[in-house]
């Protein structure tokens, strides 16, 4: 998996590795850090692509983002790839859960599905809070999940 930072700039270390400096560096600057992750997908002719993204919150003083982008040719319907969505952030968030804890830094899971039944992303509501929720993790969905709707969107080519 290729990870890069907003500027571009690829982080050659394993992801795990590259979050763990970026939490020691903050907090020997005394920050103390929310991380938020979440995906987002855009369908292109018959390729859809992936962003997900990994987004460090400096408490009262911004924040920046790890970046991960994949193409598939795989089609989805569109609660099925939400689910694949959702899934891209947990697969990211078990593996980065234990440093969360070990380094006291809080942790969201970010759904870009609407939380308005009207919007069709919201037929999968119920199972990807209950598969987020279910890994022990914290949920939002749109409109309090700025990792995947926002951040993650922006970088989604």
């Amino acid at each position: 998996m290729r990870w890069r930072k907003f500027n571009g700039e690829t982080i050659n270390l394993p992801i795990k590795n590259a979050v763990e400096e970026a939490i020691k560096k903050e907090r020997e600057n005394g920050v103390r850090l929310k991380v938020c992750i979440g995906t987002d997908s855009q369908v292109k002719g018959d390729e859809t692509e992936f962003a997900t993204v990994i987004v460090f919150l400096r408490e009262h003083n911004g924040g920046f983002m790890f970046i991960h982008n994949e193409k598939t040719k795989t089609s989805y319907n569109i609660k099925e790839r939400m689910l694949v969505e959702v899934s891209k952030s947990i697969e990211i968030a078990y593996e980065l859960c234990n440093l969360f804890i070990e380094h006291d830094v809080d942790m969201e899971v970010h759904a870009d599905i609407n939380t308005n039944p009207s919007f069709k992303s919201n037929d999968a509501l119920r199972e990807a809070m209950g598969y987020i929720m279910g890994m022990g993790f914290a949920f939002k969905a749109k409109p309090e999940a700025f990792a995947s709707s926002c951040c993650a969107d922006k970088v989604c080519n």
